[in-house]
């Protein structure tokens, strides 16, 4: 089970240093799946390989789900509210369409990325890669925001590189 959410979340983890900063082409797709908002009621396009029934899920009190997809050698340092935190990341649609990649910097906890993007880095250690699960409450909610229609549920694919 596990090397299939890993097969296609590989070829993305390979291509997430490469990837620019660019919104998908194609702003209509539409959202062919069950996305209610709520991670535990949602339909995942089968290719994401997204069970929440297979191990390594966690799940916090805010309704995100994360699980770890690789991690680092040894013992890096873990990443701490108020720290700048550099990340490759890859946005996702439940359907699969991806919405963003790319690189950023920002202060973890200082609110300047969607709440759940915030509480998913929180804890990392640098070199980890993880899945996070994203509810609407956590993401763009109601009002949706460019490709993401209202209530999405966020699949990000996030890799800390560093922190200082």
């Amino acid at each position: 089970m596990r090397s299939r959410l890993l097969a296609p979340l590989l070829a993305v983890t390979l291509a997430l240093p490469l990837a620019g900063c660019s919104s998908s082409s194609d702003t209509t797709a539409p959202l062919a799946l069950n996305d209610t908002g709520v991670v535990e009621t949602t339909t995942f396009a089968p290719a994401l390989g997204i069970k929440l029934s297979d191990s390594g899920w966690t799940k916090t009190p805010t309704g995100l789900y994360y699980r770890t997809v690789i991690a680092p050698a040894g013992s890096p340092a873990t990443v701490a509210t108020g720290q700048n935190v550099a990340v490759n990341y890859a946005g996702f649609l439940v359907n699969g369409a991806q919405f963003d990649a790319g690189s950023f910097s920002f202060v973890l906890g200082a609110g300047r990325v969607i709440p759940g993007f915030d509480q998913g880095v929180a804890g990392m250690k640098i070199g980890e890669r993880r899945l996070l699960l994203v509810p609407a409450s956590l993401g763009y909610g109601a009002s949706g925001s460019g490709s993401i229609p209202p209530n999405a549920t966020l699949i990000f694919l996030v890799e800390v590189v560093s922190a200082s």
